[in-house]
């Protein structure tokens, strides 16, 4: 692994033509290492989380991070972020009201083992980006392409950083240059988690909203719908489709038809968004 990252940090260093001028690697510039100094001297979460966005930002070109918490046993925690006002209220506030269960993230980042860096849309279910949530959380951040750092703190929370671009797709060497300093970047999200622990204190133990959403997530449709169904349900809000949903469940895709048909009369609907919608009335309610 370290000779590979050298080589691709070989890769990256200067050149120079004889008619041009001297030409230096991202890593070798000044926003880099001033960046880079601000992180190794700063001890408040907050400025630390600053100087590792300024140093992504020399890196790579990008939108906007978000740098959050997400937890087995409670409702996530946004730790930074470079959201405007308005973009804090629909993409954060809505979020943590319950949609975030549904959000591919959330749920590698529960997961016993996750990748240290990833692209959002490698992640993501056949159909998510058909689905509802998709639609109304994803599709409006404008975001072409997005990679995520993932750091596991403890066995109830990983920290995720995430790093969106709305103007066109990473490149492969731009792909390095994340690959390159994924060690600086947990480094750093280790450091903003540590000071956001000593500032709030470890003490938030079970989160009761987020019990009640989880709960009311998997027992969506309890009244009229069978365990089957409301699997099936589940799957289709995060954005699986019913070839995925049969994967998924071991049956055959003729079966998940009959199945989501049935769902869909139960529940007096006729689409996705309705199933939504009904689901995001019903979280509303906690």
């Amino acid at each position: 692994m370290l000779s590979s990252k050298i080589r691709v940090a070989q890769s990256l260093r200067f050149t120079r033509h004889p008619d041009k001028p001297l030409m230096v690697s991202k890593f070798e510039s000044a926003r880099w290492h001033a960046a880079v100094a601000d992180i190794i001297a700063s001890t408040e979460g907050k400025a630390v989380a600053s100087g590792l966005t300024a140093a992504i930002d020399a890196a790579v070109s990008h939108e906007g991070t978000c740098l959050i918490a997400f937890h087995k046993d409670a409702r996530p925690d946004v730790l930074h972020h470079t959201l405007e006002p308005a973009g804090r209220k629909h993409y954060l506030e809505r979020y943590l009201d319950g949609p975030y269960l549904l959000d591919p993230l959330y749920q590698l980042s529960i997961r016993s083992k996750q990748p240290g860096l990833c692209r959002f849309r490698d992640e993501l279910p056949d159909r998510f980006r058909s689905s509802e949530y998709y639609r109304q959380y994803c599709e409006r951040t404008h975001l072409l392409d997005e990679m995520d750092f993932l750091l596991p703190v403890s066995k109830r929370t990983t920290v995720v950083l995430v790093v969106g671009r709305r103007d066109r797709m990473f490149s492969k060497v731009e792909l390095q240059r994340l690959a390159l300093i994924e060690p600086m970047v947990q480094a750093s999200m280790q450091k903003v988690w540590q000071a956001w622990i000593d500032r709030a204190g470890n003490t938030r133990g079970d989160d009761d909203v987020h019990k009640r959403l989880t709960m009311c997530f998997e027992n969506f449709g309890q009244s009229v719908l069978t365990n089957r169904e409301r699997q099936i349900s589940q799957l289709l809000l995060r954005g699986h489709s019913s070839k995925s949903v049969a994967r998924e469940l071991r049956i055959a895709p003729g079966t998940v038809m009959v199945h989501k048909r049935n769902l869909f009369a139960k529940l007096g609907i006729s689409s996705q968004y309705e199933l939504f919608s009904l689901l995001i009335d019903d979280l509303g309610r906690i």
